[in-house]
């Protein structure tokens, strides 16, 4: 087993081991697992429901860690960012007045639109243009 995940993730290469990797991420873990405690506590004050949160930050976390693992076999922890989600609680929804479900929606859009950006490339072209402007 041990064997297999040395071929897969190219440990000898970059002059690590499984013990040394199962440490590593344990030890990341350990450093993100408050995420999965304090964002339903912040995503509260827009009106959303704390178990409904934990379980979507659980699971979006475990399967984004999981996914960036395998797909781009790179060791990197990937969860909700604590500063953001403050943003969207406390100034989209409470200040700015607007329901948690549309600020979502902006989320969801912004985030579909980025990621066409990043497939198609154009961002880099995009910035060239946007330059002179600011």
């Amino acid at each position: 087993m041990g064997n297999k995940l040395n071929q897969f993730f190219h440990m000898k290469e970059r002059g690590t081991n499984v013990k040394t990797e199962i440490l590593a991420g344990l030890t990341t873990f350990l450093t993100c697992v408050y995420i999965v405690a304090v964002n339903p506590g912040i995503l509260a004050a827009a009106g959303m429901d704390t178990k409904a949160v934990f379980w979507a930050t659980a699971l979006s976390a475990a399967i984004a860690c999981i996914w960036i693992g395998v797909w781009a076999n790179l060791p990197f922890a990937l969860a909700p960012a604590m500063g953001l989600n403050a943003y969207f609680a406390f100034y989209v929804c409470n200040t700015l007045g607007l329901s948690w479900q549309n600020a979502l929606a902006c989320v969801a859009i912004s985030g579909i639109l980025f990621m066409f950006l990043s497939i198609f490339q154009s961002s880099a072209k995009d910035r060239r243009c946007y330059a002179g402007m600011y």
